[in-house]
């Protein structure tokens, strides 16, 4: 008698492209048939947040680790780019695979997307496993005592907190059984890469995109820097972050994995800031769960009467590291050249482009998710609401941070300025911060001539404060 082979499953990838704790994997491997791995680059459904041209950078690269990876495995990882819902209906189609297992994440257009491909394979007998590889918990599990939604990040963590933390990591398969031959996009032709200009060297030279990638960082991180995270995560000048960021907006490692991690590393004040920072990932993933329009429409309703100026020589200036502030450049020049900056930072520019120069919030998060490699719709959003004052937990919401003063606080010695703003390399420390403060002869015997070698400041910080203080006024009176 003839025994008929099962079906395959197709493993869907998405914004989790990795081989451990990936729950969709292991239900996809326990099915009983081959896996074929398929991951899609949709443009179209993720419309005007498709990824930018530092994530596409990393994308590639990401998945030719990927791909090296299940090839070794014994189950290669197929490509296919376009509409998601006829690419896996032809699949299922072509391979008679009658289960489809996939990840997914709170992004909008994302869970759109689940909910028409699962209507489309249903036509087909087919059935779409869903399933949570991109966070801690459930994107609508943690609630209030009351069942609401937490609109307050510390009442959130704690909640996080007391449910004793996620599950123990799933280990990653030491094989696969693969076999379905089915035809791949050649990943050279999607051009994800940069062409003529070439303006990823500096990305090249920073990161080691795929899941290899992320483990090493996260142990050197855990071993070498965590005991001192507390005290050195705010100082952009030396090396005191994970730098872990563009690993979980790509799944290489999962939120979980990194968590337990954390929690089998050194202790004290280090881990628990740290935890405090991947839970402020989970809360801004439920805030855009909540409330899809985050990415566009602030959550306090008033805001949508914001005086906000339109200066487009203002905001260039500020993309371009150009604003005569030098934190503010030296930040906006760090992500120009690596992708990314440091989180301080971004505070420092946002609030700089937000309150001094009254540019629409919206305006600072479109260049971010352009240019991070990091850029993730949740937090992104999330972030940019909190610093323009008008998201979640965002109090007091006028808060206008000093650029000046950040400086000197977060980077006395300049060693960030110093990094990013060369021109200024020889200005003492006293005024590395503020060079307009200098007498003109000093600062022309360090090789700085305002307006020639660096700009003059574009805004008057004092002016720009007590403008974005009025605006904040005439806001709060409106509301009245």
């Amino acid at each position: 008698m003839t025994v008929s082979a099962p079906p395959p499953a197709i493993l869907w990838f998405r914004d989790d492209l990795r081989l451990a704790d990936h729950a969709a994997l292991h239900a996809a491997a326990t099915a009983g048939g081959p896996i074929l791995p398929v991951f899609i680059l949709d443009d179209a459904a993720a419309g005007r947040w498709a990824n930018g041209g530092a994530t596409r950078w990393w994308l590639h690269h990401s998945l030719t680790a990927l791909g090296a990876d299940l090839g070794r495995l014994g189950a290669p990882l197929v490509l296919r780019w376009g509409d998601s819902v006829d690419i896996l209906t032809a699949l299922v189609r072509e391979t008679g695979a009658r289960e489809v297992f996939t990840g997914g994440t709170a992004n909008p257009w994302s869970r759109a997307l689940d909910r028409t491909v699962a209507s489309a394979l249903e036509a087909e007998g087919v059935r779409l496993h869903r399933m949570r590889t991109t966070s801690l918990f459930a994107p609508d599990s943690i609630r209030t005592q009351a069942g609401g939604a937490y609109g307050v990040y510390t009442p959130f963590s704690r909640a996080c907190l007391a449910t004793g933390g996620p599950r123990d990591p799933i280990p990653a398969p030491t094989s696969l059984t693969g076999g379905v031959a089915v035809a791949s996009d050649d990943l050279a032709s999607w051009g994800l890469l940069p062409k003529t200009p070439d303006w990823a060297g500096g990305l090249r030279a920073h990161w080691t995109p795929g899941e290899a990638g992320a483990l090493s960082r996260a142990r050197a991180f855990i071993d070498e820097n965590m005991d001192g995270y507390a005290a050195r995560r705010d100082m952009p000048g030396c090396t005191g972050t994970s730098m872990l960021s563009p690993h979980l907006r790509f799944g290489e490692i999962s939120a979980p994995t990194l968590w337990h991690m954390a929690y089998a590393g050194p202790g004290g004040a280090g881990r628990e800031k740290f935890i405090k920072e991947v839970l402020w990932r989970e809360f801004a993933i439920n805030l855009l769960w909540h409330n899809p329009d985050l990415p566009e429409t602030p959550l306090r309703p008033e805001f949508a009467r914001m005086p906000w100026r339109q200066d487009a020589a203002g905001l260039t200036a500020w993309q371009r590291g150009r604003t005569g502030v030098p934190i503010v450049d030296a930040g906006m020049r760090q992500l120009w050249q690596t992708g990314w900056m440091h989180n301080r930072v971004r505070m420092i520019v946002a609030s700089f482009l937000v309150k001094h120069l009254l540019i629409p919030w919206q305006d600072g998060a479109a260049w971010f998710w352009d240019t991070l490699v990091d850029a993730d719709l949740a937090n992104n959003a999330a972030s940019w609401q909190w610093v323009a004052g008008c998201g979640a937990d965002a109090a007091p919401y006028f808060r206008i941070f000093n650029p000046v003063l950040q400086g000197l606080k977060f980077d006395p010695d300049g060693a960030y300025v110093r990094r990013f703003v060369p021109e200024l390399a020889r200005v003492p420390d006293r005024f590395i911060q503020a060079p307009w403060e200098m007498a003109e002869t000093d600062l022309a015997r360090c090789g700085v001539v305002l307006g020639r070698h660096y700009p003059r400041p574009i805004v008057d910080l004092a002016h720009g404060r007590e403008r974005a203080l009025a605006a904040y006024a005439a806001l709060k009176q409106s509301a009245e």
